[in-house]
């Protein structure tokens, strides 16, 4: 069981996760939800937490940082996007339970105070910015360290907001060279 209350787009996503983990899960019924609902959100934040988890795209992306905007105690679980994708489809709905209780596992809180442990000049020495596989490469380390796949500027603020370490970016970087060769 889950003591923090999972956030996802919609219904599908709601029975996905179901079959994941027992948990409450709430969902906002796509980017249309009012301030009435962040308010609950807020109230949730506090006693229990929330996570959460929305679809590997732009429109989940979106949802997901006005989530995070309004709240101070969230963390942030990413599927990566070939985990779920279903015929052209990309969303949670489309996951297998291993999967979503792996990004569920990874969850990450926002850290609040400002980082600055990892630089642009680390993306370019470990080649997720500036290489044609780079895009490949950040897609893949993001799914190691559970930050989710984003452009190398907001994978560089995931990294240092999500308070991944040095160690532990070295070691996804290791086996992400060890993996994919």
């Amino acid at each position: 069981m889950i003591k923090e209350i999972i956030v996802v787009e919609g219904r599908d996503d709601i029975q996905a996760v179901k079959k994941a983990v027992e948990a409450e899960i709430i969902a906002t019924g796509g980017y249309g939800f009012n301030e009435e609902f962040l308010d609950r959100l807020k109230r949730i934040s506090e006693k229990r937490g929330v996570i959460i988890l929305t679809d590997p795209d732009f429109a989940g992306d979106k949802i997901r940082r006005e989530i995070s905007n309004n709240l101070k105690n969230c963390k942030h679980a990413f599927l990566p996007r070939g985990k779920a994708l279903k015929k052209g489809d990309i969303g949670v709905e489309n996951a297998n339970p291993d999967d979503i209780l792996e990004a569920l596992k990874n969850a990450r809180p926002v850290v609040t105070k400002k980082r600055e442990e990892f630089s642009k000049e680390d993306l370019i020495k470990y080649g997720l910015v500036g290489m044609e596989s780079s895009r490949k490469r950040r897609e893949y380390l993001g799914k190691i360290l559970g930050i989710g796949y984003a452009n190398s500027k907001q994978f560089l603020n995931r990294l240092n907001n999500y308070g991944v370490s040095r160690r532990e970016f070295l070691d996804g970087v290791e086996r992400m060279n060890r993996e994919d060769g």
